[in-house]
């Protein structure tokens, strides 16, 4: 018999390279309804060794690779352990989204670095990890994986917007949903601030204080990417082959280049969202209160902003949810959001 409520940790480390999100979450199933409450929370700021080895591991030889997934992998599990003892939790399992460090569903594969074997032995609980690979393997883009607990944990908003590395929308309708990755976001503003010696533009202030380039901005909005059909996703790859090189070849103060992204991206996400009412903006990009702004004058639903809780651990509770589901044998990828040539339940389990 199933179980009606489960207590998991959710991992998250996106490519923005914020850190690693950890969430205790409680998930209860009652009378065809999910509910959720993030009991207990804490985000590990990665140092500089590691966000230097991170941001450079898909340059990586195959054994220095393997290496960084192993040493990865006792990091998290230590930070986890420790999260584990420091609140005497109770806790069922762990759902480890790992770290992305390739993302080619057009080639058929995708890796996610942060051994998931290490975690269990370390923590000493089951570990779920992997859930792209089986909707890559079915044709799907693998990506994005939140709408299912959009779908399901979020119902009163008819559209959700995660600002991470990557801005990503979910759009409801009806019983049904459609999502994709829309336009590289934190990543981009990260990287831009990182040039001026910042680890990122706290409050957008500094793209604040930019101009539009108006050539740089027609340059990004002619990518290709954007006239592509859905379903469709982003990764690292795309930054560094389409992105990188617009703004490296735009001779312009920092200032001026933050501010025409942040334009950009708020441009972009407008254009996904036409025909929504409320539209629920989480992830770290909500602490970008110029892009906020932006959203807020150019976006047609209403933006609704949630508790700081959900801003920041609503993708490590979503990994929780997905853990739950793989738990139970029911699918949580979804072919209308992938791609994939049909629903599937992805993730693997480790045991301790």
């Amino acid at each position: 018999m199933l179980k009606q409520e489960y207590h998991v940790i959710g991992l998250m480390s996106g490519t923005s390279l914020d850190g690693l999100d950890v969430a205790l979450c409680r998930l209860a199933y009652d009378d065809n309804n999910w509910s959720y409450k993030i009991l207990e929370s804490t985000t590990f700021d990665y140092n500089t060794e590691w966000k230097s080895r991170l941001i450079s591991a898909h340059n990586q030889s195959a054994n220095e690779l393997a290496l960084l997934n192993v040493e990865l992998g006792i990091l998290h599990g230590n930070i986890v352990k420790q999260f584990v003892q420091n609140n005497s939790l109770k806790v069922d399992f762990i759902a480890s989204h790992g770290h992305t460090v390739f993302h080619q569903p057009h080639s058929s594969f995708t890796t996610q670095i942060g051994s998931a074997p290490h975690i269990a032995v370390i923590v000493g609980l089951p570990v779920i990890a992997d859930f792209r690979t089986t909707d890559v393997a079915l044709g799907g883009q693998g990506a994005p994986l939140v709408p299912i607990g959009d779908l399901h944990l979020f119902k009163e908003y008819d559209c959700c917007l995660n600002l991470g590395g990557v801005a990503n929308i979910s759009v409801k309708a009806g019983e049904s949903i459609r999502a994709f990755d829309i336009c590289i976001c934190n990543m981009a503003l990260n990287f831009l601030a990182n040039k001026l010696g910042m680890e990122y533009d706290a409050n957008g202030a500094i793209a604040a204080s930019g101009k539009l380039n108006e050539h740089l901005f027609e340059q990004l909005s002619a990518l290709s990417f954007y006239t592509d059909t859905r379903p469709k996703s982003l990764g690292k790859e795309f930054f560094d082959t389409e992105i990188l090189p617009l703004i490296n070849s735009n001779a312009h103060p920092t200032e001026d280049v933050l501010h025409t992204f942040v334009e950009h991206i708020a441009f972009q996400i407008a254009r996904s969202s036409m025909g929504a009412n409320r539209m629920l903006v989480s992830g770290g990009g909500v602490f970008n209160s110029f892009l906020v702004e932006r959203l807020k004058t150019l976006c047609e639903p209403q933006i609704v902003i949630p508790d700081h809780s959900t801003i920041q651990f609503k993708e490590a509770l979503i990994f929780a949810f997905l853990g739950v589901l793989r738990m139970r044998g029911e699918n949580n990828c979804l072919t209308s959001v992938t791609g994939a040539s049909r629903d599937s339940v992805g993730g693997a389990i480790y045991l301790p």
